[in-house]
């Protein structure tokens, strides 16, 4: 598929073809140099630790072509420092800092005829992910390892944009154990999720809301993405050793205090839903998704939050004011884009 093919305003959050991605080895204790790679495939041995053992983390992030025509990246910094922290979360060679954001940097300019053109909603989604590529029987950490990024033009995460869903919440699935990975961004969380997610499409919902593992009194990760909650002009989310810890829900967090709200991290009862008057999902792919309603399919109790079908006053500006940061549109006080050289 070529760009002249794509219709960037109708782009669903999936995979694309672009033209190269970009590899790097871990070797005899040190890092190779980057790789560019045309082929969609990667040669692995059949005793390779990521196959057998799990070994394989990742991350996501975004490059945006903002109003200006300028190419932004949004926070890659804190992305690679997440990508450090899974790594050693797994017993894997961190990548530095500075090589991430190398590899980020080429693999954006190198496709950059993939990057969807202002104003059609759609961005550049990069993918980052570190394998553990040595031969293993044993239960032993790999000691070379293999990082690739790629990239796709993607549109909204939800088929429905930017538009409050529908989420359910039950007691019968846990995401992650209590003290495990469930703050690092490795691919075995997600595996773990799959059931409970089908389970909530199955059901005419879109994601499942989970409550924590250990006392299952308390919100947990809404799907793969964070949540926060408004009331009293205090934007709420979680606090928890086994939620992922969002990037965009950090920068919410920040544009929040900017409009003279109090954040609270703390845990969340479930009792204390109805008293919200907002409620969403956070994280690259959707940035924020309003929840309209939530349903507890253990109690049938049913919460709901917008009963005209449009997302809360407070949601609609933490959105457009990070969506805003990102294109161009406003000016970055915080300085979390990197406008590309190209």
């Amino acid at each position: 598929m070529t760009p002249a093919n794509l219709d960037w305003a109708n782009l669903t959050f999936s995979y694309t073809p672009t033209d190269y991605n970009v590899r790097c080895t871990f070797k005899n204790g040190e890092w190779g140099p980057i790789e560019v790679s045309d082929s969609e495939y990667v040669p692995l041995h059949i005793a390779a630790s990521c196959l057998h053992y799990g070994q394989e983390s990742f991350e996501g992030l975004k490059a945006f072509r903002g109003k200006d025509g300028k190419v932004r990246i949004f926070r890659m910094e804190e992305n690679a420092k997440r990508f450090i922290r899974s790594a050693e979360g797994i017993s894997m060679q961190p990548m530095p800092v500075e090589l991430f954001c190398e590899m980020v940097r080429k693999v954006v300019k190198l496709n950059e005829r993939f990057i969807p053109p202002y104003g059609t909603g759609a961005s550049l989604y990069i993918r980052p992910l570190e394998i553990g590529i040595s031969a293993r029987v044993g239960v032993q950490p790999a000691s070379e390892y293999m990082v690739i990024m790629l990239v796709s033009p993607v549109g909204p995460y939800f088929k429905n944009g930017f538009n409050p869903i529908k989420v359910c919440m039950s007691r019968e699935y846990d995401r992650v154990a209590p003290k495990g990975t469930g703050s690092i961004k490795i691919g075995g969380n997600y595996a773990a999720s799959l059931n409970a997610g089908e389970k909530a499409h199955s059901l005419g919902y879109s994601v499942m809301l989970y409550i924590d593992p250990k006392d299952k009194k308390y919100l947990d990760e809404c799907g793969a993405a964070n949540f926060f909650g408004v009331k009293n002009n205090t934007y709420i989310t979680p606090s928890s050793e086994s939620i992922l810890p969002s990037i965009t829900n950090m920068s919410l967090v920040e544009l929040a205090k900017d409009l003279g709200m109090n954040v609270e991290r703390r845990h969340i009862p479930v009792e204390e839903l109805p008293t919200f008057e907002e409620c969403s999902a956070c994280g690259t792919a959707a940035v924020c998704s309003p929840i309209g309603q939530i349903d507890d399919l253990d109690t049938g109790e049913s919460f709901v939050f917008s009963k005209d079908g449009k997302a809360g006053k407070v949601t609609t500006t933490l959105y457009d004011t990070l969506r805003a940061i990102q294109y161009g549109e406003t000016e970055d006080t915080h300085g979390w884009c990197e406008i590309l050289d190209i």
